[in-house]
């Protein structure tokens, strides 16, 4: 089985240096209390973020991300985007990381002073966590990911809006198992409506003579680098659409993929038993080609800015 998130092995995240409020811990010590907000309840939010040549690509974007969601939730992170930089950069300078590196940064309300939900309850501030890995997508990623749709749904906004990348993760842990359950590799979400949303752990997009089609945005996490897909289409005249289809439009498609962090984009081989293409198809070689393109300027001129 294949997730869109399996890495080549790297013997060095055996010893890796974790950030955890204000401190760099070997991993074996990397802890948080059982009063945590976050282990108790699942209430903080995290950003993923990849190092490419020192720099952490489409970083304002992710912290725009960030700390709308935080205000939005009502968590103090007690400190600034520059600052955030700042941990993110010791701890990669720690493990000697200077590309082919993915953070994950996790925030939540702080520990407890009793084991109950109300918000109030914590009152030791955020706790700050980065685990930064060695970490490069595994080669078997180009072969494809098999789909399965499932019945988990992404809710409505007012019940838990999919636009926070919050621990709150269940929801999205579910559909996997019930993908597994299926013999595929990840989940392929359905709004409450019944039209196609997203994966699991990604953005969705599907290629239809020659259009790039993805969900309108309302029921899913409105990811960095689905943005920068979309944004790269328009440039490139590639006609691209935000809207509603079905799983009619997803099983006929000639491409599909996922877009994240991490893998950037990643073909989709097969949904439902259904054989899509052949690995990555032209569309979306040419998309990869332009994001890598993307991401290279963009670290320029973050390194340019910080003159570095």
């Amino acid at each position: 089985m294949t997730t869109t998130h399996d890495a080549e092995e790297d013997a060095r995240n055996r010893d890796l240096l974790i950030w955890v409020d204000g401190e760099l811990v070997h991993r074996d010590e990397a802890k948080v209390s059982v009063y945590d907000s976050g282990f108790m309840l699942g209430d903080g939010m995290w950003e993923g973020m990849r190092l490419y040549d020192g720099e952490w690509a489409f970083f304002d974007a992710h912290m725009d991300r960030l700390f709308s969601s935080l205000k939005a939730v009502r968590l103090d992170l007690g400190m600034g985007p520059e600052e955030v930089r700042a941990l993110l950069d010791r701890t990669a300078e720690a493990n000697g990381m200077v590309g082919d590196a993915h953070c994950r940064l996790m925030v939540t309300r702080g520990v407890k002073v009793k084991p109950f939900q109300h918000p109030s309850l914590s009152r030791s501030g955020p706790t700050v966590v980065a685990i930064v890995e060695h970490s490069r997508p595994a080669e078997a990623l180009s072969k494809g990911i098999r789909l399965a749709s499932v019945p988990q749904v992404r809710g409505l906004p007012h019940s838990q809006d999919a636009k926070f990348n919050s621990h709150s993760k269940l929801n999205c842990v579910i559909a996997c198992l019930q993908a597994e359950a299926a013999g595929a590799d990840e989940a392929l979400m359905l709004d409450p409506h019944g039209f196609v949303n997203t994966t699991n752990a990604c953005n969705f997009f599907i290629v239809r003579r020659g259009e790039v089609w993805t969900s309108t945005g309302d029921y899913c996490m409105n990811g960095v680098t689905r943005t920068n897909v979309i944004a790269i289409c328009r440039d490139a005249g590639i006609p691209v659409f935000e809207k509603n289809y079905s799983l009619y439009e997803a099983y006929s498609a000639d491409e599909a993929f996922l877009t994240g962090t991490f893998g950037a984009q990643t073909p989709v081989s097969a949904i439902d038993g259904r054989v899509i293409g052949d690995g990555a198809g032209p569309v979306t070689r040419e998309i990869r080609k332009r994001y890598r393109a993307l991401v290279a300027r963009n670290v320029a001129e973050q390194k340019a800015a910080r003159g570095r």
